[in-house]
């Protein structure tokens, strides 16, 4: 505590220091980066690299790098063109004192022959296999987001597809969908949950564990994306972490919501490659400490992230790449009482992922990436009523999972190309778990369960993707995934196809159409041995819609979507209950696979990107998710909010200050009103099974607001924010609960206004 605390100190006195000898120097920086083919990963030589608005520039060399030095400090535009090739824009580009600024940029081939039909659209990033239902994020999008704190799962919060459920939770609500159906990558590697505290067996959580100063640029898949994803029904986030310094060692210390820690780079011997590696801890419960503040107990938790690459040639690359989370909680019954908890308990959760990539760049013909990674997650947990005082989980689970991915693109021609790989894993899970008896949510008996089981199982996976332009307006992609799941011996098929029509220089069609199926977790099926018959869940994705460029810098994005669900598990006991949906603090007896769902939806999205001083995204969506139960009656989804609104925007008057703001409007999610006698005589919420999902939860809205000011020194940057969250204090309603102490419903509120600053000090 007494080191920590000197380092705490040590930092801040730097920062002041720094501060009072000298800010805002004018000193320059460097830009340096790389351009790519996005087909092959072959560099692109003699392309022009210029700083828009400026009469700075570079060519690239034989390797496809370029370097522009003597740049002055600020944020600028990089226009990246070349003949045969669509020219690209790289906005966000941050130069910082005596610092290197790496760029990574691919470019796109052009077949398009006609000078009618010119794409102009290179501030965004459009992939084929992909036209509809994907969004791209850099890394600055992503850190200056007022209302996300460097939670890259928050940002998306924004956009038309996500569904809002609680400021609490960063869960991704992907239409209609559910968090046990979202996945993500890191680097061609799987990570099946990137926050801290996660939630078992699905995706999210309360705080993300990933570091956005590694984050180059995020991809994030809202439907009917490629056959090289598959076991997931909603939405996969395709991270891209960055290099660190191949020239020289940098450093960074960090003080925000997420905690403390820092960063550091540099080059291998030999300049060969590069190192990335950060720690963070959390510091929420020295602050408890510190002030005395009784009985109220803060969560303690930490992460540590790096990235290692080699490069073999220059054409093979390793990347090593780990992601840890190292999380505790300790509630005790008393301050589950003062803050309206509903279990208290303890909490100890370890996850963590290690993998190797290698990348193989084949000629000018194309490329692949093979990985083989190990994924772990240890759940140690003990909760209790904070009613009654009675244990209702034991939480004994080790989950592990050794996977290898192998993805191939090469370009066959001009007009064609092909992707296409495999992919196994062998899973491990060891549960020494007790649910204790206990009336379900409709005040039903459950008897208790002891789960003591050691399970192991494999995935293994195939895919094809061909993509190809017989016009040169038209650009489709057909692809087929297979899918062997051997605890159930479940073999899939899932066909995909996706289409983009250039109506016009601003305005394409585009559409998507796909089956995609997904294994029920582990955690689920081992609790009654029946459940090894039960069929994997599918979903049916229709996806239509258009985009039309404004401006080179603003999109307009319209979009129509149908999910059409089967094969969903339906408990017996609760046949009017959606179980994938509901809480795995509960236990199920035998499964059935007949419960259906469907979502269908409309989104409008206007995206500004940051050209000279202002950037923003504006969104609007209408949406139905229903399912049906056990008994044949269609009843609303828990997450369906029917409409949501969003404007998030910014403003850069100078290389100094930044002001931004983010407001989000939510229709109010269904829920079941509590059956009040039931619940006064079995002293915990019992649901009215005549009214499942009838009522709804008030309206959602609320503002953050954010302003950042950097300070530029000789030898340093210092970034400071702060942002507030529910600006203008809205109380809105997260849940009902049962307060048996005075034996009526009562409610809990999600953040009210809440104030974040961060520093980030470079080194």
């Amino acid at each position: 505590m007494k080191n920590l605390r000197l380092k705490l100190l040590l930092f801040l006195t730097g920062v002041w220091v720094t501060t009072i000898l000298g800010n805002d120097a004018e000193v320059t920086g460097t830009i340096k980066g790389k351009l790519q083919d996005t087909e092959t990963k072959a560099p692109i030589v003699g392309a022009n690299v210029l700083i828009t608005n400026t009469t700075l520039g570079a060519v690239t060399d034989l390797e496809g790098n370029f370097s522009i030095p003597n740049v002055p400090v600020g944020s600028y535009v990089l226009q990246c063109s070349y003949i045969g090739y669509e020219t690209i824009v790289k906005t966000d580009v941050i130069v910082k004192p005596q610092r290197i600024t790496f760029v990574h940029a691919e470019m796109k081939m052009t077949v398009l022959q006609s000078e009618s039909v010119t794409v102009t659209a290179g501030y965004f990033t459009k992939i084929d296999e992909q036209p509809v239902s994907a969004v791209n994020f850099s890394y600055e999008e992503i850190r200056r987001a007022p209302g996300s704190a460097g939670d890259v799962s928050r940002i998306m919060m924004s956009l038309p597809s996500v569904a809002k459920v609680n400021d609490q939770s960063n869960n991704l609500i992907v239409r209609g969908g559910n968090p046990v159906e979202n996945t993500f990558f890191i680097d061609n590697i799987e990570i099946p949950n990137i926050n801290h505290f996660p939630t078992q067996a699905s995706s999210g959580g309360p705080i993300g564990m990933i570091n956005v100063d590694f984050i180059q640029d995020v991809n994030f898949y809202t439907g009917g994306f490629s056959a090289i994803y598959g076991d997931k029904l909603s939405s996969i986030m395709d991270i891209s972490f960055r290099e660190g310094n191949r020239q020289e060692f940098d450093g960074q210390l960090d003080l925000n919501f997420a905690g403390f820690g820092g960063v550091a780079e540099g080059p291998l011997l030999g300049k060969k490659g590069a190192w990335l590696f950060s720690a963070r801890r959390s510091y929420l419960d020295y602050v408890v400490k510190a002030f005395d503040v009784g009985t109220s107990v803060a969560p303690i938790y930490g992460d540590a992230q790096g990235k290692i690459i080699y490069d073999l040639n220059a054409n093979h690359k390793l990347t090593l790449l780990g992601v840890w989370g190292d999380d505790h909680n300790s509630p005790d019954r008393e301050t589950g009482e003062k803050n309206d908890m509903i279990y208290y308990g303890n909490q100890d959760l370890r996850e963590g992922t290690a993998g190797l990539n290698w990348r193989a760049v084949w000629g000018q013909r194309g490329y692949s990436n093979t990985s083989l990674a190990h994924t772990s997650s240890k759940f140690k947990e003990d909760f209790f009523e904070t009613n009654t005082g009675l244990l209702s989980v034991k939480n004994r689970s080790h989950e592990q999972a050794l996977k290898f991915r192998n993805v191939n693109h090469f370009r066959l021609h001009q007009r064609h190309s092909l992707e296409f790989g495999v992919e196994a894993k062998h899973l491990g899970a060891d549960y020494d778990n007790f649910y204790a008896e206990t009336t379900d949510a409709l005040g039903d008996t459950v008897s208790a369960l002891a789960l003591k089981n050691k399970i192991t199982a494999n995935k293994l996976g195939a895919f094809a993707s061909y993509s190809a332009k017989p016009l040169s307006r038209l650009s489709t992609t057909v692809g087929l995934r297979a899918d062997y799941f051997s605890y159930n011996q479940n073999t899939t098929l899932s066909p995909r196809f996706a289409f983009s029509y250039q109506l016009s220089p601003l305005t394409s069609l585009n559409g998507s159409a796909g089956l995609f199926y997904q294994n029920l977790p582990l955690l689920l099926l081992s609790q009654n041995e029946k459940n090894n018959v039960l069929r994997d869940p599918r979903a049916a994705h229709y996806v239509l819609g258009v985009d039309h460029l404004l401006t080179e810098n603003t999109r307009l994005t319209f979009e129509v979507y149908q999910k059409n669900y089967a094969r969903f598990p339906i408990d017996a006991t609760q046949l009017a209950l959606f179980p994938i949906d509901g809480s795995f603090f509960t236990h199920h007896g035998e499964l059935k696979d007949n419960g259906r769902a469907l979502a269908r939806g409309v989104e409008i999205m206007l995206q500004k990107k940051l050209a000279q001083k202002f950037y923003g995204l504006a969104s609007a969506a209408y949406f139905r998710a229903r399912y049906q139960d056990g008994n044949g009656v269609w009843r609303d989804r828990d997450f369906d909010n029917r409409v949501t609104f969003s404007l998030e925007g910014g403003y850069k008057p100078n290389r100094k200050w930044e002001y931004s703001l983010c407001w989000i409007y939510a229709g109010g999610p269904p829920h079941t009103p509590f059956d009040l006698a039931a619940s006064k005589l079995n002293h915990r919420a019992v649901l009215d099974e005549n009214r499942i999902n009838e009522s709804r939860y008030p309206d959602y809205h609320a503002m953050n607001i954010r302003f950042d000011r950097r300070f530029n020194f000789s030898q340093a940057n210092l970034i400071f924010y702060l942002s507030v969250w529910n600006v203008y204090n809205r109380k809105n309603l997260a849940t009902y609960f049962w307060n048996d102490e005075e034996q009526k419903q009562d409610v809990i509120y999600q953040w009210q206004l809440l104030p974040i600053f961060g520093l980030e000090y470079e080194l």
